[in-house]
């Protein structure tokens, strides 16, 4: 396979698709993560998210427009005022698809715990001996 043809690889227009790609991305970044935890304890100002962070206000309110972008926060604005709140709808999409493949992994642990009690047991006897 060449590279063309991985670039021309289309998976579609597929909202779903969209709209978890936002979500990883959001969650990628660990001020983001660091918001939300934030925000998973009530509703603040911009200005209050911005003074647990080393970095600026400016910053600060890109990686909440990166939030917004992914439906993990709400912004309500009056005037100059922006009050942020946490939506945790779309992490409940993403932990859906993520447990789409608890199976497999719920496998491998079966197959992991079986090993480990077959290194427990005692060795079998051994009848030759007198």
């Amino acid at each position: 396979m060449t590279v063309s043809n991985i670039v021309a690889f289309d998976l579609g227009a597929d909202p779903q698709s969209d709209r978890l790609d936002r979500v990883f991305f959001a969650l990628s970044d660990p001020v983001r993560r660091a918001i939300l935890v934030r925000l998973d304890e009530g509703d603040l100002l911009v200005s209050e998210i911005a003074a647990g962070f080393s970095i600026s206000l400016q910053a600060v309110s890109r990686h909440i427009q990166g939030l917004v972008r992914a439906g993990l926060v709400r912004q309500a604005r009056t005037g100059r005022i922006s009050r942020c709140s946490l939506d945790a709808g779309p992490i409940a999409d993403v932990a859906v698809w993520i447990n789409r493949y608890s199976k497999y992994w719920q496998d491998q642990f079966d197959i992991l715990a079986q090993h480990l009690m077959a290194l427990d047991a005692p060795p079998p006897a051994d009848s030759s001996e007198p």
